[in-house]
């Protein structure tokens, strides 16, 4: 009588514990698909320069018309971002470092495509040497420019253009003190966007002083994003940026600024 007691003893010892771990099992199961459902939301770093009418400081806030549709982009993916604007070498390089951070408006060139992973375009622009008018130099193409030291600013990639093609290329920490330095006599040309350099020359009151001379290059301008940045947002950014195209913002935006440049 004792025997089959003792056994009936044994037998539910063991189904309980059988069914513990069971219980244990499902329910680290059940927290790991909880898990993959709410995964984090993502933020985005980005950083950008100031290079009018692209990215630029107005009423203390960074604006412009890359700057507009990138903010019009995180909206319509649903990202947050954190946006900072720095001296270009630093904003570069930040995104080329650190995951989850992305620079904008960069130049897409073959000695950067493997850096990033890439939305846009953003916008266009013209790549002009401007000259000091009284000078009078007429060029036709950038050959001829060759006897000349061309004014750049550091990590531009106008500065990278000119000099792979070993051109005497004179580079200034900010791209703000390239008119100061043609009208000094500093350099002889000045490379910069057509819109950018314009916009650089009526701010210091120099439109009637420094011209444009040729245009030697057109290229767009990107959202770059750090290498780890995740497929999946990248996906979300160029589909919103599609439907930005489609629906006419980017127009809109393209728009509210007055693109103007000296003749």
């Amino acid at each position: 009588m004792h025997i089959p007691q003792l056994r009936l003893q044994r037998f539910l010892a063991v189904t309980t514990t059988t069914a513990g771990i069971y219980t244990f099992f499902l329910g680290l199961c059940i927290a790991s698909v909880t898990i993959r459902a709410a995964p984090a939301p993502v933020t985005l770093i980005l950083t950008t320069e100031d290079s009018p009418p692209y990215n630029m400081l107005v009423d203390e806030n960074i604006a412009g018309i890359a700057t507009d549709k990138v903010r019009e982009l995180m909206k319509r993916a649903g990202l947050g971002y954190r946006l900072d604007l720095l001296p270009w070498r630093r904003a570069y390089e930040l995104a080329v470092a650190q995951k989850l951070t992305c620079v904008f408006s960069t130049t897409r060139t073959p000695e950067r495509e493997e850096l990033f992973k890439w939305v846009g375009p953003l916008a266009s622009t013209d790549w002009v040497l401007y000259g000091k008018a009284e000078r009078k130099l007429h060029l036709t193409t950038l050959e001829e420019a060759r006897p000349y030291v061309i004014g750049t600013y550091n990590g531009d990639s106008r500065d990278a253009f000119l000099r792979a093609k070993n051109f005497k290329v004179d580079t200034a920490p900010d791209e703000n003190l390239n008119p100061a330095k043609l009208m000094a006599d500093r350099i002889d040309l000045w490379a910069s966007g057509r819109y950018e350099g314009g916009t650089l020359i009526m701010r210091q009151g120099l439109a009637k002083k420094i011209v444009p001379v040729l245009t030697f290059n057109r290229v767009n301008l990107y959202l770059a994003c750090n290498r780890q940045t995740p497929d999946e947002v990248i996906n979300q950014l160029e589909a919103s940026l599609h439907t930005m195209l489609k629906d006419g913002t980017s127009t809109r935006i393209e728009h509210l600024y007055d693109l103007k440049t000296p003749h």
